[in-house]
């Protein structure tokens, strides 16, 4: 396996994002995650990514229990972050940060990231102090390495690199899909890393596993090269870009694990007959008109909808429906809106919280009216 030629210490140039781990009645199922973890782990790999918020916090104690505890410190990289939504004040950042390390039963992180960076969180970590704080944090060997995470347009990213030249590396959106859509401008957002001299980390390669499961019109362009699964030519898509150090998978079981491992263990990046397939699948996309959510959950882990409507599942039911119009969407949408405290599309009351904190900038309120019309009113 290569070397990283931007951190020696990073194995390859593939990392496990912790936001969407195996589970089992509610609980991270430690058994999977295990062996997913020796599994990446054996095949040479060693960066691991969370945040506070993913899985309400359970992400973070898995790590604890299934990664720090059972290998070397010297085995593993670990990535943490600091969201908005856990600081008010400068004084509340230490104590928040040591709370995640115990969390992880680590005692320095190798990588922390500003969270979520926008025009509208950055005045606080401003006002606060955090990237200051940020580097005491590392002058006292809590963190070794600092960047930020990014879900904005380019300009704002360019004033916060001219403002805070130390940072070191920039987490991103970064895929095919993405590359030149008009409301992520993933393209012209690794554009401004590069006039920068940041190394990039690539998030959501597969847009949340939108570019795995692909319509039949778009799998079938790929089928025909007759290579590596969808998920590969997505991740291995975002990684052949010159100035990418990591590219994150969120993985949540084996299968996964295996197909990206077999894809990363001897990562060659796309060829012009592949590229042409992902212009393709590209084109097709558009003209389709899906909704491009991630499901990140931002909109309900960290805002927490007043009509507790779990947007990004109604979300993948109305792609659903438009991809294939069938039985299987209206099914995917009821089992999104049953149980207890979860609402229907249609009991959205438009407060906009949520449009808010959506890293796609999506119109939230209008499609979950969408939704209403063809899930809720036709029943």
């Amino acid at each position: 396996m290569e070397i990283n030629r931007f951190f020696p210490e990073i194995h390859g140039n593939f990392g496990f994002g912790c936001m969407r781990l195996p589970m089992k009645d509610g609980e991270v199922d430690y058994d999977i995650f295990c062996r997913m973890a020796d599994a990446f782990t054996d095949a040479g790999f060693n960066y691991f990514d969370t945040a506070h918020g993913y899985i309400e916090g359970k992400s973070e104690t898995a790590i604890r229990d299934c990664v720090a505890k059972r290998y070397p410190r010297n085995k593993f990289l670990l990535t943490n972050k600091l969201t908005a939504s856990y600081f008010n004040k400068q004084e509340d950042i230490h104590p928040f940060v040591e709370h995640q390390l115990s969390q992880c039963g680590v005692d320095y992180f190798d990588f922390y990231l500003m969270h979520a960076q926008n025009k509208d969180n950055y005045p606080k970590y401003k006002s606060c102090k955090a990237y200051e704080t940020a580097y005491a944090l590392k002058d006292e060997g809590l963190i070794r390495h600092f960047g930020l995470s990014f879900h904005d347009k380019p300009e704002v990213l360019d004033m916060i690199l001219q403002e805070h030249p130390e940072i070191e590396i920039v987490q991103i959106q970064f895929n095919y899909v993405d590359y030149n859509d008009e409301s992520v401008e993933s393209k012209r957002v690794y554009e401004i890393c590069e006039k920068h001299s940041k190394p990039v980390i690539v998030m959501e390669p597969v847009k949340g596993g939108s570019l795995v499961n692909l319509p039949k019109e778009a799998d079938e362009v790929f089928r025909k090269l007759n290579g590596c699964s969808n998920a590969g030519y997505a991740i291995r898509f975002a990684a052949s870009f010159p100035n990418m150090a990591m590219v994150l998978s969120g993985m949540s079981d084996m299968a996964q694990m295996e197909d990206n491992i077999n894809t990363m263990c001897d990562f060659r990046p796309l060829d012009e007959n592949e590229m042409n397939a992902v212009r393709k699948v590209c084109d097709i996309f558009r003209g389709m008109h899906l909704i491009p959510c991630t499901s990140c959950r931002y909109c309900i882990e960290e805002n927490e909808c007043p009509k507790g409507i779990r947007i990004p599942a109604v979300f993948s039911a109305l792609n659903s429906f438009e991809m294939f119009h069938s039985w299987n969407s209206h099914m995917y949408y009821d089992n999104a809106v049953t149980g207890d405290g979860h609402g229907r599309a249609s009991d959205c009351i438009r407060c906009g919280k949520c449009e808010k904190v959506c890293p796609q900038h999506l119109p939230i309120r209008e499609l979950l009216k969408k939704a209403a019309d063809i899930f809720d009113r036709q029943k």
